[in-house]
């Protein structure tokens, strides 16, 4: 089961792995295949240890479930970026939305992710939550 206390009001954050972990950030790959509609989505992460790996997951988890959906989804991985080069990103390339992977201001030991739609609009933890509760995870 994924802690809910990770979904934060602007983005998921939580320690590294106990909470924000491989199995959570699956699960927001597979509520983003949903929620997004067919595309490119950008992918990038920070320096902290885990962010590349986390980033990865998260890339094949979108493709992977966007197929059994019947949604085309291609990633735009850009590795190690900034959160304004994310959001400048997401926009640039006109992407349907994009996963950050990141804890922003937090210390070393937490990771998270910034889910965005096109325009770098947020996706919502509510939305999330909505996802993991229809499909019990």
């Amino acid at each position: 089961m994924i802690n809910r206390s990770i979904f934060k009001a602007y983005d998921v954050r939580g320690l590294y792995p106990q909470e924000v972990n491989e199995e959570a950030i699956r699960a927001i790959g597979q509520a983003l295949a949903e929620i997004l509609p067919e595309g490119e989505v950008v992918i990038a992460h920070d320096g902290r240890h885990g962010s590349p790996t986390l980033a990865n997951t998260i890339s094949e988890e979108i493709v992977t479930t966007g197929s059994k959906l019947n949604k085309n989804f291609k990633t735009i991985f850009v590795g190690l970026a900034t959160t304004p080069m994310y959001y400048f990103l997401v926009n640039h390339f006109r992407a349907v939305g994009g996963a950050m992977i990141t804890a922003s201001h937090n210390p070393k030991e937490y990771n998270g992710v910034k889910p965005v739609r096109a325009g770098a609009i947020r996706v919502s933890s509510e939305e999330l939550l909505a996802y993991l509760d229809k499909h019990g995870l």
